[in-house]
Order: structure tokens, then C-alpha cells, then sequence
């Protein structure tokens, strides 16, 4: 199990943020922390999940989430296993 990070920017148009919120439920398994920073008076909402798992369900979560339109996604994880 890898543990990392995967930061989301969601600009503009907000309604996609319940696709988000979908998503990050579908993959609740990898999640052990989560924090959203809402910017209204810019139209951003940004969100960090600390996640923990495989590389390939990080990925695939952070690949899901880049797909959507308006969001943008960055994801970083530890060369180091853990338990």
C-alpha cells in the first residue's frame, strides 16, 4: 500500500462538484482524509484527500476525477509501502 495525496481545483461551473463527491464515494476505501477549501468570490472550490492504496486505485481515482469537465487534479504518492 502506497500513501499519497490527490489534490482537485474545481473552476467555474460548480454543478460538477456532486460528480466529484460521487466519485470520492465510490473510492471512500482509499480516503483517510479530506479538506475542501471553498473560494465563492472566484468561482474555485479546492479539495485535498490524503488517500492510501494501491498506485493503481490512486490512479485510477485521480484519472476519473481528470476526466470531468471544469476540474482539474494532481495527485502525488510515497515510493515507501506501508502496512
Amino acid at each position: 500500500m502506497k500513501l499519497g495525496f490527490v489534490g482537485i481545483i474545481i473552476e467555474g461551473d460548480r454543478q460538477v462538484a456532486s460528480t466529484v463527491q460521487q466519485i470520492l464515494t465510490e473510492y471512500a476505501d482509499l480516503i483517510v482524509g479530506r479538506m475542501g477549501l471553498p473560494n465563492l468570490a472566484n468561482n474555485i472550490c479546492m479539495i485535498t484527500v490524503g488517500v492510501r492504496g494501491s498506485q493503481e486505485r490512486i490512479s485510477a481515482l485521480a484519472g476519473k476525477l481528470g476526466r470531468l469537465k471544469n476540474v482539474k487534479v494532481k495527485s502525488a504518492v510515497s515510493d515507501i509501502d506501508i502496512a
